[in-house]
């Protein structure tokens, strides 16, 4: 048979997807998969062997009519038997089904189920729940699994880097002499809204002290957004093993080799902090505004730090109330002594195994 698999629009859900895809790579092993992708999706899943083929989504407003039409015209013509909507929109549903898919699966929501030939029903979009098991349920109706099976035996996050990843990786390193597991990885985007942002006074303070009391070295990632933000960092930090990406040739596959080979991470929610998980890399995430249950992964070697706030979690992409507390009172001596006691359980697991 021929699938496709309509992928998730962030990041952050294109990692949490992966269990999902694995399980569905395994179950069928003879057929072919495609992933139908928004940018930078593919650079994220490049090196895996979870899909067979990548199409270029080119149905939303940033693409004109033409390349629509040149989209529905080229998905008509992979004649797909089957395809999985891990997107929830009513316009992938549309587009699936003009596509003339004959068996459409997805969650019927959004007035879209009419568009679907298998509809499942969603679980609550107010009550948190964990986005990795709604991609899992999906593909658990596809391969016929009984559905109570997604929590006994869930795949793990996976991620690839590519030869040329590792090479981008390898000349930075080499200009700051860097070695595998030898620095701490920073991260400070947000692309769901200014309110996930940690305020960039206390990772400058986070990494002084990083380089001060664990003398390791500091990076900065950063995507295209964040460029001037990682400079203002380097500026106020001002220190040698203080870096970042920002002068770098940015790219996705940069950012996952550069946390694969880090020791530990440190980031606010969002889509990199998934990176860490697919790399076995320990990690310390940030929340502010959003539930932690909505992107939990139950990742082991991961600490979540998020400020009890009476006005959160408020899922807002900006602050209503202006004051943004939940970010700005999460201190830096918490996340530091969180960073510390997840460094030093690790360190005794390994003693005590060795």
């Amino acid at each position: 048979m021929k699938r496709a698999v309509w992928l998730p629009n962030w990041i952050g859900d294109a990692v949490m997807a992966t269990p999902a895809i694995r399980l569905l790579r395994n179950h069928f092993p003879d057929d072919e998969l495609t992933g139908i992708f928004r940018v930078p999706n593919a650079d994220v899943l490049a090196g895996s062997n979870l899909l067979d083929d990548m199409l270029l989504d080119q149905t939303s407003s940033k693409f004109s009519w033409k390349q629509k039409i040149q989209f529905l015209r080229k998905l008509r013509a992979e004649q797909f038997d089957e395809i999985i909507l891990m997107t929830n929109s009513l316009r992938t549903a549309a587009v699936a089904r003009l596509a003339g898919i004959p068996k459409r699966i997805g969650f019927q929501r959004d007035g879209r189920g009419w568009l679907l030939t298998d509809r499942l029903q969603p679980k609550s979009r107010t009550e948190p729940n964990p986005a990795l098991d709604e991609y899992l349920r999906l593909v658990h109706y596809a391969c016929g699994i009984n559905e109570k099976e997604i929590i006994s035996n869930r795949p793990a996050i996976e991620l690839q880097t590519t030869s040329e990843d590792e090479e981008l990786w390898n000349e930075f390193a080499g200009k700051f002499q860097l070695s595998e597991g030898s620095y701490i990885c920073l991260n400070s985007g947000g692309a769901f809204g200014a309110a996930k942002l940690w305020p960039l006074e206390h990772f400058v303070k986070l990494a002084k002290r990083i380089v001060c009391e664990m003398e390791m070295p500091v990076v900065m990632l950063c995507g295209p957004a964040e460029r001037e933000l990682a400079r203002e960092f380097v500026k106020q930090t001002n220190h040698p093993l203080i870096l970042s990406l920002a002068e770098e040739a940015i790219s996705v596959g940069l950012s996952k080799a550069t946390v694969k080979h880090s020791r530990l991470m440190i980031t606010t929610d969002s889509g990199p902090r998934h990176f860490a998980a697919a790399f076995d890399v320990p990690v310390v995430t940030l929340f502010g505004p959003t539930h932690i249950a909505w992107s939990e992964t139950n990742y082991e070697n991961a600490i979540h730090l998020q400020q009890a706030v009476d006005c959160g979690p408020c899922q807002k992409r900006t602050c209503p109330l202006g004051h943004h507390r939940c970010m700005q009172e999460l201190g830096v001596d918490r996340v530091y002594e969180q960073t510390c006691q997840l460094l030093n359980q690790l360190a005794a697991d390994i003693k005590q195994i060795a």
